[in-house]
């Protein structure tokens, strides 16, 4: 089944804006000003919403606003009321094993300590598409992990991800084009970011 349903994952609220945890979000935000798609509320969901048109069909955009850990719970209301089944869905969101601003497509496997993930795999089973977007991992091993993926990103991060930004929308373009298995292809493909082709001048 081609993606029907993008959901960014993240925390509701201005204190969690702009935050590690919260990049699916951000990702989400800039698809739907790249279409023109505004949001709205939509309490059926417990989700803010915006509807695109793309490739001859109707894209729904997610952002859950029941807190990370209970994404599934949003997100599966979304997919039972337009009755589709979880290979509909892409999910966005942060991985911290990965380095920042590198991406991964992925169906299978385990959460991987990701909450919002160990939420929807218990509310909806496997099978959904996941693009993970790399945050980096902690500067000390001391630092508490809800610490750090609540943190903002330095200016130099920021800086970072708004040079990747048209790749990551690229990236999710392909996917709804070409299907997720020949995207996976592509994405998956180990790139140098920029950052590290500048750390090895």
């Amino acid at each position: 089944m081609s993606i029907a349903v993008i959901a960014g994952l993240g925390n509701p609220g201005l204190k969690y804006r702009k935050t590690r945890h919260n990049i699916g979000f951000d990702l989400v935000d800039r698809l739907a000003a790249k279409h023109g798609a505004s949001w709205k509320a939509d309490p059926r969901f417990e989700a803010e919403v915006a509807v695109l048109s793309t490739a001859g069909q109707k894209l729904m955009l997610l952002k859950p606003q029941t807190f990370m850990n209970a994404s599934g719970r949003s997100i599966g209301a979304a997919l039972r009321y337009r009755k589709l089944t979880a290979d509909a869905l892409l999910v966005i969101y942060d991985d911290l094993t990965l380095e920042l601003a590198r991406t991964k497509l992925s169906v299978n496997g385990s959460a991987g300590g990701h909450n919002g993930i160990t939420d929807l795999l218990a509310k909806l089973g496997p099978g959904f598409a996941r693009y993970r977007v790399g945050i980096g991992s902690k500067p000390s091993k001391e630092m508490d992990l809800a610490d750090y993926v609540l943190s903002k990103f330095t200016k130099d991060e920021q800086t970072l991800l708004a040079d990747r930004t048209s790749i990551f929308i690229e990236q999710i373009n392909l996917i709804l084009s070409e299907g997720i298995e020949s995207a996976m292809n592509s994405i998956n493909q180990r790139k140098a970011t920029p950052h590290e082709c500048n750390d090895q001048k």
